[in-house]
């Protein structure tokens, strides 16, 4: 049996969803997957790359895999964990009986997202690299040389975020105040939701 890390152990100690967590998380571990915290979440990879990810949110919780867009989905049980959701596919749980009782599907899905870390499968981020900016941080990056300079500096993933964040705003008065709120941030090199 592998040696449970502390910040595992802490998680395991989380009141809601803990059955549920537990229960995926003895599944997971039956599949030969390594077990991380990530992100603050139980995270399981195969080679030290991400298979799956435990959510746990309001209304529901869930197994996330990483390249699930890739995923065959014979049992259609895989959601987009969001709108813009590119690779992420999560399969929803509302109690601990729904795993006992989709178990050998899980583990069918599992085996199958092994497989494609296996192969080597990449997912295809066409929109990833195609972002179009605002005005308003079209304009804040056009008249301070340093912010746009560390904007092209983040990671694809944190200058997505950060225009998804922006544009979402439907007046402009609301996209400015975001960017301006950002600001700083974006010149330590930080992501929205990096301390």
């Amino acid at each position: 049996m592998t040696r449970m890390i502390p910040e595992v152990r802490a998680l395991l100690a989380n009141e809601k969803w803990h059955l549920e967590r537990i229960s995926l998380r003895n599944l997971l571990l039956e599949c030969g997957l390594d077990e991380a915290v990530k992100w603050g979440k139980l995270c399981y990879t195969f080679q030290n790359s991400n298979v799956a990810i435990f959510f746990g949110l309001k209304d529901y919780c869930g197994l996330g895999f990483f390249k699930g867009v890739l995923l065959a989905d014979p049992e259609s049980i895989l959601h987009r964990q969001g709108p813009h959701s590119q690779a992420m596919r999560l399969i929803r749980f509302t109690n601990v009986q729904e795993i006992a009782d989709k178990e050998t599907v899980v583990k069918a899905y599992v085996h199958a997202a092994i497989a494609l870390e296996k192969a080597g499968l990449k997912v295809d981020f066409k929109q990833k690299d195609r972002l179009v900016y605002p005005d308003e941080l079209q304009h804040e990056l056009d008249a301070n040389p340093a912010l746009k300079k560390a904007f092209e500096a983040l990671t694809p993933g944190r200058r997505r975020a950060y225009n998804l964040y922006f544009t979402a705003a439907k007046q402009s008065a609301t996209r400015h105040a975001r960017i301006r709120r950002y600001m700083a941030k974006i010149l330590d090199g930080k992501g929205m939701n990096d301390r």
